[in-house]
């Protein structure tokens, strides 16, 4: 199997950065777009455990959209073969001092790169006070 061929990283990095960009302008139909329409689709938030692309839908038009001041760190964009990958990163909300993450699996289908799985959650350890 091809891991991380350039060109199939340069994709998925473009598509997370487009799905991001959506993210901060809450977007709401291009994140739709974005996500795998399918009940197979599952999206574990820091509060909410999702099952199906409706769902997710219906959660981001009632959730708190995502502050401009969002900002990622170590961001890891894994591929393998042609038409499947994961992206990791950390991220801090820019309000609050807590440290989150998130991970994405991203599969080509129908010609696009789709989320079919993902997952944030907030470190706890980043909720501590620093000595």
């Amino acid at each position: 199997m091809d891991i991380n061929l350039p060109h199939v990283v340069a994709e998925v990095t473009h598509a997370f950065h487009d799905y991001e960009r959506a993210l901060l302008a809450n977007e709401l139909s291009t994140l739709d777009a974005y996500f795998w329409n399918s009940e197979q689709t599952v999206r574990y938030g820091v509060a909410e455990n999702l099952h199906g692309a409706e769902t997710i839908a219906r959660y981001r038009r009632q959730c708190q959209p995502v502050g401009p001041g969002r900002t990622l760190l170590r961001t890891v964009v894994s591929t393998f073969g042609e038409d499947f990958a994961t992206v990791s990163t950390e991220f801090h909300d820019g309000v609050t001092q807590r440290l989150g993450r998130q991970m994405q699996t991203w599969a080509r289908l129908d010609g696009g790169w789709k989320v079919v799985a993902a997952h944030v959650s907030i470190d706890l350890s980043s909720l501590e006070p620093r000595p």
